[in-house]
């Protein structure tokens, strides 16, 4: 079996899978792996070309889309020791097209699509559970530290629907950031985060929905693990209405 080495980024994962594609006859057949720069590693390295990565996708994306939102949503995942799986379900994804998410018997579709939809699953969640809190400057700033690196579709998600704000999302778990001011979307990396303080109308607003959320609970129909199922504890902690509890 062949063995390919990569330099661990998304776009040189791409180019790989790209390149062995097109050279090698049975890509199931090929393995592939992040290079590690040991003395005695084993595996021809591939270097990275954005266009041929850029190329793949697009390819993907106009002969079988829904294959290309999976390998999105896979990506989003930052799931190590995939490389492989990735590279058998597109060469299938190719020849068959969007049925091959329905090929789930086989080893590499199976682990890829798993994946893929759990990324999915958080993205859509946090659409719902994130919090945006209004700064002393005007601005809105909401956190987070979801599983999955989603912070880029999130940041689109949320610039078609709140255009008029000028707001902040930021990563806590990587430091990342996305800023949306004035119609422009900037995505960076925040190395030391300091809390900024909140507006006094922003404090009385979460005082008075703290308040309504304890109001309209109901104490004998209080069901922890239904809500726990429906609001998984990890996202509690950026939750305005059980930052209290």
């Amino acid at each position: 079996m062949n063995r390919y080495l990569y330099d661990g980024t998304a776009d040189g994962l791409l180019s790989a899978i790209a390149w062995i594609l097109e050279e090698e006859p049975d890509p199931e057949q090929v393995a592939l792996a992040e290079r590690q720069d040991t003395l005695f590693e084993d595996g021809f390295f591939i270097g990275t070309d954005t266009t041929q990565a850029e190329d793949l996708f697009f390819r993907l994306r106009k002969q079988a889309p829904d294959a290309a939102h999976t390998l999105y949503s896979f990506m989003l995942a930052e799931k190590e020791e995939m490389e492989s799986s990735l590279l058998h379900y597109l060469a299938l994804a190719f020849i068959h097209g969007d049925k091959v998410n329905g090929y789930l018997t086989h080893p590499s579709v199976r682990d890829i699509v798993a994946v893929a939809k759990k990324a999915g699953r958080e993205l859509h969640r946090m659409k719902g559970l994130l919090r945006f809190e209004k700064l002393q400057d005007g601005a809105y700033l909401a956190k987070m530290e979801p599983d999955h690196n989603i912070i880029h579709p999130l940041a689109w998600h949320f610039s078609r629907r709140l255009r008029a704000q000028h707001w902040f999302l930021y990563d806590v778990r990587r430091r990342t950031a996305a800023r949306w001011n004035q119609g422009t979307l900037q995505f960076g990396t925040i190395e030391q985060f300091t809390a900024p303080a909140l507006s006094d109308d922003e404090k009385k607003v979460q005082a008075l929905w703290q308040a309504f959320f304890k109001t309209i609970a109901i104490p004998d129909r209080k069901n922890p693990r239904l809500q726990k199922s429906n609001m998984p504890m990890k996202y509690w902690k950026y939750l305005t209405e059980k930052q209290e509890e």
